[in-house]
C-alpha cells in the first residue's frame, strides 16, 4: 500500500499526541490535579489511530474506561479533554464525565465507558440506525481482552451478525484484564477463533505495527461501508502502565515492562519504518514532537486555570432530558 506523506504525518502526530497526553495525565494525577481513577493506554496508540484515521465525524465509535487514545484519534479537542479530566466546567462534558466518561457527539465519539463491555451494544444501536437510514456510515467499538468475555459483548456480536450491521468490533488484547492473563481467561484457542465462530470475518493483527493494523482496519471498514456486515479484529498490543495509575503490577514478570518499552513501542517502530523507507525525514517527526509537547503544556495550563462546576447551578443540569 502506498502512503502519502500527509497521511503519515497525521498518523504520527495523533499517536504522539496520545502518548504525550497520557504521560502528562500520569504526572498531573500524581500531583493531585486529577480526581478519580485514571487508566492510560500508553503502548496501544497504533491501534486507536489505525482504527479511526479513515473515519469522519458522522461515523461513530464507542470506547472503554481506557479511552483517551480513542478520543484523540477520533478528533476530540485535547484542551477540552484535559479540562474534562480535571473536572472543569469548560471540559467536553462540563467536568461531569471525567477520565472514564469523555464523550463528544459532534465528533462521533459516543463516549468512554466505565462499564466493561458496555460499548459494543451502543455501537450496535448506531450501526442499526445507519443501516436503517441508509446513511453509509459505520460504527466501531473498542474493547479489551477482558471485556470480550462479557455477555453484553457476545450478545452484541451475535446481534450484529444476524442484522448484518456496519459495525467493526476492535479488541485490544494487551494481555491482561486488570491482572488476569488473557491466556487464562479466554476459553478458546484464541479470541479471534472464538469471534469467527459467531459467523463474521475475524482477523488477528500485530497492534504494535501501525501499517499492518491500518490495512486490517481498512478492509473491515470498507466491508462495513459496502453493506457486507460486521467484522471483528483482535489487535495484539502491550500496555506499558498498570491497569490504573498506581497499580503495583505484581502480576507482571520482572523486567517485562522495561522490555516492552524497549522492544514493543509502536511509536519507535513507526519512526524506524518511515525513515528507513525514505517516506519521512527525522526532522519532520522531531518538529511534531515539539509541537505536541507545546500543545499538552497549553492544555494543562488552560485546564488548571479553568473554573470548576458550580454546585448551585450545575449539579442538576444535563441530568435529565425531555423528549
Amino acid at each position: 500500500m502506498n502512503y502519502a506523506p500527509d497521511f503519515l504525518l497525521r498518523a504520527y502526530r495523533t499517536m504522539r499526541t496520545i502518548r504525550a497526553f497520557e504521560e502528562r495525565c500520569v504526572v498531573e494525577f500524581e500531583k493531585g490535579n486529577i480526581p478519580g481513577f485514571v487508566h492510560v493506554s500508553a503502548g496501544q496508540e497504533a491501534v486507536a489511530v489505525a482504527a479511526c484515521i479513515d473515519l469522519d465525524d458522522k461515523d461513530v465509535i464507542a470506547s472503554t474506561h481506557r479511552g483517551h487514545g480513542h478520543c484523540i484519534a477520533k478528533g476530540c479537542d485535547v484542551v477540552g479533554m484535559m479540562k474534562e479530566i480535571m473536572g472543569r466546567a469548560t471540559g467536553l462534558c462540563k467536568g461531569k464525565g471525567g477520565s472514564m466518561h469523555i464523550a463528544d457527539i459532534d465528533k462521533g465519539m459516543l463516549g468512554a465507558n466505565a462499564i466493561v463491555g458496555g460499548g459494543p451494544p451502543l455501537a450496535n444501536g448506531a450501526a442499526l440506525a445507519a443501516k436503517t437510514l441508509k446513511t453509509g456510515r459505520i460504527a466501531l467499538s473498542f474493547g479489551g481482552d477482558g471485556s470480550a468475555n462479557q455477555g453484553t459483548v457476545l450478545e452484541a456480536l451475535n446481534f450484529a451478525v444476524v442484522f448484518r450491521l456496519p459495525h467493526v468490533f476492535v479488541f485490544e488484547n494487551n494481555g491482561y484484564a486488570e491482572g488476569t492473563a488473557a491466556s487464562y481467561a479466554i476459553g478458546a484457542e484464541s479470541l479471534t477463533e472464538r469471534n469467527r465462530a459467531f459467523g463474521l470475518p475475524a482477523e488477528c493483527v500485530d497492534g504494535i505495527d501501525f501499517f499492518a493494523t491500518y490495512e486490517v482496519m481498512k478492509r473491515a471498514i470498507d466491508r462495513a461501508r459496502r453493506g457486507e456486515g460486521p467484522s471483528a479484529i483482535e489487535a495484539l498490543c502491550v500496555r506499558f502502565d498498570g491497569h490504573y495509575i498506581g497499580d503495583p503490577q505484581r502480576y507482571r514478570a520482572k523486567g517485562e515492562v522495561e522490555r516492552a518499552r524497549a522492544e514493543q513501542d509502536c511509536l519507535k517502530r513507526f519512526r524506524e519504518r518511515v525513515t528507513a523507507e525514505g517516506w519521512l525525514e527525522e526532522e519532520a517527526l522531531d518538529r511534531i514532537d515539539a509541537e505536541v509537547a507545546a500543545l499538552i503544556d497549553r492544555a494543562v495550563e488552560e485546564a488548571l486555570a479553568a473554573p470548576r462546576p458550580d454546585p448551585a447551578t450545575d449539579l442538576l443540569s444535563d441530568v435529565y432530558h425531555s423528549y
